[in-house]
């Protein structure tokens, strides 16, 4: 049964983390039923956000009465220490619990600081000697930004997206976690959905030691399959190896990874789904993509203003309209005859 252990935090816990991201999308009992089978199946470490709507409201629901037999990662969004206090207290009341295991910076534009005029990093420190908080971390999907994270020596855990997609850079900010012992979190294992075969996305993961997938999860038929890994990790195989390769070689260049830091759209386009529509196509069964409701979300790229909104807010520097676009003219040809 492998583990990870989270840099200096001590934190050890099985190879699998909980994403509570998707736990948004269902009901309340429906949420606490996957997080306690989660729960009592191994899986310890569970991770939300103060911006998941009412997923920390769900898992303080679940885990009334437990706090001391699990460990809860959450996150602040905010630029100013009066947010990040208010936030903190938000969550700690939602969560029903009087610490958090690691607060997160979630998705900062910068790696704040002491001394950099914020106040967020102060704040930081400050909630720790209240024992609001026992660790620091940081969430990014910029790669400058989190290695300044890693390298700077102020944060206990990192979390970055990481997958057999990732790049030798992405590889080598897993390595200097592990150098300067700072703990990785692992979002994105599959890839925003893209990657289909979650054992090759785990043997893959499993070779770093230091690294903690978490998966979003919010279907038991998902929950089921990690809860298998506990007790039968994947081990990389030929066969494994090869989906593997050919997944690189499909999805190598710009591509969506459906971050979703792109919205809101002010024209009202589902810009992760649509920019990633003609790989969804060609990776899982194109029925549930062809759908009236569908159709008319890709409709909606005709109504693409130009704002560049997307592209400002894009962390990997994606052309969004003209990868809509693009996606747009290949759902077309998936259609009857052709039309839209």
């Amino acid at each position: 049964m492998p583990t990870v252990t989270l840099g200096r935090t001590g934190i050890t816990t099985d190879k699998n983390g909980f994403g509570a991201l998707p736990v948004q999308r269902v009901t309340k009992e429906e949420a606490a039923y996957l997080l306690r089978k989660a729960f009592d199946g191994g899986i310890t470490f569970f991770d939300t956000a103060r911006s998941y709507t009412d997923s920390e409201e769900k898992l303080g629901y679940a885990f009334k009465g437990m706090r001391d037999k699990l460990f809860i990662a959450t996150k602040t969004p905010s630029t100013t220490a009066e947010g990040f206090w208010k936030d903190l207290e938000t969550s700690l009341r939602l969560l029903k619990t009087d610490y958090i295991d690691i607060y997160q910076f979630h998705n900062p534009a910068f790696c704040p600081k002491p001394g950099d005029g914020t106040g967020l990093y102060e704040a930081m420190v400050e909630a720790k000697k209240q024992g609001k908080i026992r660790f620091i971390g940081l969430t990014n999907h910029r790669g400058p930004v989190a290695r300044e994270a890693v390298e700077s020596g102020l944060y206990d855990t990192l979390q970055f997206p990481f997958s057999y997609l990732a790049s030798q850079k992405d590889e080598e900010l897993v390595h200097l976690c592990k150098e300067k012992n700072v703990g990785f979190i692992c979002m994105k294992a599959l890839s925003g959905g893209l990657i289909t075969r979650s054992d090759a996305a785990y043997a893959y993961l499993n070779q770093f030691d230091n690294v903690l997938p978490i998966w979003g999860i919010q279907r038991e038929s998902e929950l089921d399959e990690f809860l298998s890994y506990i007790h039968n990790p994947p081990a990389m195989t030929p066969e494994l190896q090869a989906i593997i390769d050919h997944d690189r070689k499909e999805l190598t260049g710009d591509f969506c990874r459906g971050c979703g830091y792109c919205l809101p759209c002010p024209a009202g386009i589902d810009i992760p789904t649509a920019a990633r529509m003609s790989l969804l196509l060609r990776r899982s069964p194109t029925a549930g993509h062809l759908t009236p409701e569908t159709q008319a979300m890709m409709a909606r790229i005709d109504n693409c203003i130009h704002c560049n909104h997307c592209v400002n807010h894009c962390p990997y520097s994606l052309n969004t309209p003209e990868l809509l676009r693009r996606n747009y003219e290949d759902y077309k040809t998936f259609l009857p005859n052709g039309d839209d």
